[in-house]
Formats: C-alpha cells, sequence, structure tokens
C-alpha cells in the first residue's frame, strides 16, 4: 500500500506539474497575441502617418514645382517681351521736333546756329551721324559742308534731345552779302526734311566759289543748345 500510495502522490505531483505547465503555455500564448498585434498596430500606424508625411512631403514638393514652373514662366514671358529685346530703331523725321537758335559767343570767330532735335516718338531711338543742312539763299540753295569731326552713335531717349552746330563767317565784306531767307534740316539716314526760319545773321559774306563757307558737325558735337 505504502508503495501504491507515493506512486500515486507520485502521479499527482506531475500531474499538477503539467497542469501548471499548461496554464503557463496557455498565459504565455496568451501574452503573445497581444504583444504580437500591438507590434502590428504600432507599425501601422507609423506607416499610416509615414504615408501621411510623404503625402505631404510630395504635394508640398508639387507645390514648389508647379510654384517654380509659373516663375519661370513668367521670367521667360518678361524675357522674351518685345519691349525687352526689340532692337532700337533709328529716329525718324516725324519723331523729332527740330528747332534752330542763335548760339554765337562774343570772341568767336564764326558766327553759330544751334540745331535742337528732340525725340517725342513715345520711344528710344538712335541716331548718329550728319544731318543734312541747306540754307535757302537770295542766290539760291546753299548745302552746309561737313567738318570732318568723327561722328558717334548713340540711343535718343524719348522726351530727350541731342544737337549739332551750324558755322559761318561774319559778314565784314561791307556789303550786302547774301541774305539768307530760311534753314532746310534733314536728319541723319533720312530723306524728309524740314524747313526752318533762320535764326542766325541775315546775310552770308560773297564768296569767290571756292567752297562753302558754311560747316556742320555731327549729331551730338553741341552741348545744351551751344
Amino acid at each position: 500500500m505504502r508503495v501504491h500510495k507515493l506512486t500515486f502522490a507520485a502521479l499527482a505531483v506531475a500531474a499538477g506539474l503539467s497542469l501548471t505547465a499548461c496554464q503557463n503555455d496557455d498565459a504565455g500564448t496568451g501574452q503573445s497575441g497581444p504583444s504580437s498585434a500591438s507590434t502590428v498596430s504600432a507599425g501601422a500606424t507609423a506607416s499610416s502617418s509615414g504615408g501621411s508625411s510623404d503625402s505631404g512631403s510630395s504635394d508640398q514638393g508639387g507645390a514648389k514645382d508647379s510654384a517654380g514652373t509659373s516663375s519661370g514662366g513668367t521670367g521667360t514671358a518678361a524675357g522674351t517681351g518685345s519691349n525687352a529685346n526689340a532692337k532700337v530703331g533709328k529716329c525718324r523725321t516725324d519723331e523729332l521736333e527740330i528747332t534752330a537758335k542763335d548760339n554765337t559767343i562774343d570772341g568767336d570767330p564764326d558766327r553759330t546756329v544751334v540745331v535742337e532735335l528732340t525725340n517725342h516718338s513715345g520711344r528710344d531711338c538712335t541716331i548718329s551721324g550728319y544731318a543734312g543742312v541747306d540754307l535757302k539763299t537770295s542766290a539760291g540753295s546753299l548745302s552746309a559742308k561737313r567738318t570732318g569731326q568723327q561722328a558717334g552713335s548713340a540711343v535718343l531717349k524719348n522726351g530727350k534731345s541731342t544737337y549739332f552746330p551750324i558755322n559761318y563767317p561774319f559778314n565784314k565784306s561791307g556789303g550786302s552779302g547774301v541774305r539768307v531767307t530760311g534753314l532746310v534740316v534733314t536728319p541723319p539716314d533720312e530723306t524728309k526734311s524740314v524747313t526752318l526760319n533762320w535764326p542766325g545773321a541775315a546775310t552770308l559774306p560773297v564768296t569767290d566759289g571756292s567752297g562753302s563757307p558754311v560747316k556742320v558737325g555731327p549729331v551730338g558735337s553741341a552741348g545744351q543748345g551751344g
């Protein structure tokens, strides 16, 4: 009987240990499930958050690209505008207001008339070289000769003026000389002329026919009316 009791006791202990082990395994398995689910949930949240972040970044990047393209387009449009790249055209007679005034200074060896050309075209224009100058006289038309001074090219801003001089000798002959009745000016590279009243001395000395006593300087060779 003692042997059987010990055997039963041993079996009971073994059964108890086995039951405890089974309970521990079940508990471990139960804990493992929630832990795994929590991890997946955390992973899904992180993934969702990451997706949101990526999506936001992509949208922001798209906005930047869109803004950049828009800005680039505007810049290109401005850069290729007709006002930005168009060549400045030459000044036309009809776009210039042309006036003349006497500008003789005491002590000068010759008398001087200064012609002013004012740009009223509404745009900038280029002007260079010599204007054509003819004096209407009692003896016929008299063309001025160029001084030979080098002529530079310049852009005449809208509303601004440029000047050139006409030089001619004093009439010291004591005679009536040649009476001047008008001034004809043709801007450089133009064929259309403007006729003005002559603002200088009334007469020129009679010459021996060896050449014109009237000289014209290039546009820009006279200052503010002088």
